[in-house]
């Protein structure tokens, strides 16, 4: 049995030197994270260093579950996708994220580190069909569960997959990579005048539409008390840092 969701708060206080403060991660990796400076794609050195900082939190101990999105590969078909049917069109993005999870998995290979890539859609020649007693099993095996093709429904983002097997595999606390480091009160880029916040609650975030993670998936974290830590993957060691109790990024909680 899963012990009891550590919250940010409880979690920093628990940590020590040597001690992570949370046993059981989900990463949400947006497919945007592995693009690195590229305009679409994937890049091999921003991969490497994301697998290398996932590596590092393997090795004190934290069981870990990724999800990951496809719009660095889905933006490229994108124009051509104008006008399609929605349902067609997310089922498009779903095949993205699996050939992310494919190539997460290798660069995991290379790098060492055992994982396994489960997928929402069945296509068995390349992934495992998603079975939560198998994930858990490979969790407990401490081998990287990567999560693809969001939750095998169109309508239904990634964010909203990382939610829900956050909670079906029973993770501590959900760490939505982002390109900024936290939530803002607008844009930062295009508002300088924007403001950081340090912690929010789930409801205060839904009520704002602040773009932490879509609508459905804040509520299911709300419903429960997943807290979300939304940082800046490509700043070094923050995944490292935030296992270990440090306080980086933004806290959504109750």
């Amino acid at each position: 049995m899963n012990p009891p969701p550590a919250t940010p708060l409880a979690a920093v206080s628990a940590a020590t030197a040597s001690e992570p403060a949370y046993r059981r991660i989900l990463l949400k990796l947006s497919g945007e994270a592995l693009m690195g400076d590229d305009v679409y794609g994937i890049n091999r050195e921003t991969i490497d260093r994301i697998v290398a900082e996932i590596a590092e939190v393997g090795r004190m101990g934290v069981q870990i579950a990724i999800v990951i999105g496809g719009g660095n590969i889905f933006r490229g078909v994108a124009p051509g996708a104008a006008g399609m049917d929605r349902a067609t069109a997310d089922y498009m993005g779903m095949l993205a994220t699996l050939m992310n999870a494919l190539a997460l998995q290798d660069a995991l290979r290379r790098a060492g580190v055992e994982s396994r890539v489960q997928s929402a859609l069945r296509i068995d020649q390349v992934a495992e069909p998603y079975i939560r007693g198998k994930a858990l099993r490979y969790l407990e095996e401490n081998k990287v569960v990567i999560f693809a093709a969001g939750t095998g429904n169109p309508f239904f983002t990634t964010d909203t997959a990382a939610a829900l097997r956050g909670r079906e595999v029973g993770v501590d606390i959900v760490l939505k990579a982002t390109k900024v480091d936290g939530v803002y009160t607008a844009d930062p880029v295009a508002d300088p005048t924007a403001r950081k916040i340090e912690r929010i609650r789930y409801i205060e975030a839904l009520e704002r539409g602040l773009k932490i993670m879509d609508a459905t998936a804040i509520s299911l974290c709300m419903d429960h008390a997943l807290p979300i830590i939304v940082f800046n993957v490509h700043d070094p060691a923050n995944i490292s840092r935030i296992v270990m109790g440090e306080n980086v990024g933004s806290v959504v909680t109750g």
